[in-house]
């Protein structure tokens, strides 16, 4: 039996992405991770922030913050997979949390 364990993923979204693409970007990420049995517990806009160093031409963008649990790696898999391709994702990262 798998153990249950919490994950952080921030990822960083293009920032001249218009509200309503944006929204459905965030409900499609969000429901990539519980159709796959993941929990997520907290989805936030974190901020818009100026990049380190300039990816794909942009030089800011628009930060989002997802607290999960998930007993699978089945949920993670598939939002990396996913993020990888996804044109409006400039950047992401998971991170599990220790307990």
């Amino acid at each position: 039996m798998s153990q249950t364990a919490k994950y952080e993923i921030l990822y960083i979204i293009r920032p001249n992405i218009d509200e309503a693409e944006k929204t459905a970007l965030v409900e499609r990420f969000d429901n990539i991770l519980k159709d796959n049995g993941a929990e997520v517990t907290e989805s936030k806009d974190w901020a818009k922030r100026r990049l380190a160093y300039e990816i794909k031409g942009y030089r800011e963008g628009l930060y989002r913050l997802v607290h999960l649990t998930s007993s699978d790696a089945a949920a993670i898999n598939e939002f990396d997979r996913l993020a990888k391709i996804n044109e409006n994702i400039l950047r992401h990262m998971i991170v599990r949390e220790d307990d």
